[in-house]
């Protein structure tokens, strides 16, 4: 049987790992066997982030609509709770976008969730 060497599939293999580490600082974009270590690490921050990019911007609304149902005297709690009494589904992400971007609906919403 003939020997078969890995010398195109080696080289396929590192140039896509170090383009994937560009940009890193030092060896870690130069030499293959670092750049494997920080693009493995890199990828599981990532994927870390990406879950915690959703916690944060649901605390963001969350800390939004206080601020928007405090100025029609009530709390945060109280207004989800009389939402959840009178069926309205609408969720935290528009609830936020309408109390920025649209005071006056927002307005009656919140009116609306008062007299439950």
């Amino acid at each position: 049987m003939a020997r078969t060497k890995t010398g195109i599939v080696r080289r396929r293999k590192h140039n896509k790992v170090l383009k994937a580490a560009r940009g890193f600082k030092q060896a870690r974009s130069k030499h293959y066997k670092v750049a494997k270590e920080a693009v493995l690490h890199a990828g599981q921050h990532a994927y870390i982030g990406r879950k915690n990019k959703k916690r944060n911007l649901r605390s963001l609304w969350i800390v939004r609509l206080n601020a928007a149902v405090r100025e029609h005297g009530l709390t945060y709690s109280r207004f989800i709770k009389s939402l959840k009494d009178k069926n309205i589904e609408l969720d935290r992400k528009i609830l936020s976008d309408i109390a920025v971007r649209d005071p006056q609906t927002f307005g009656e919403i919140v009116g609306k969730a008062k007299s439950a």
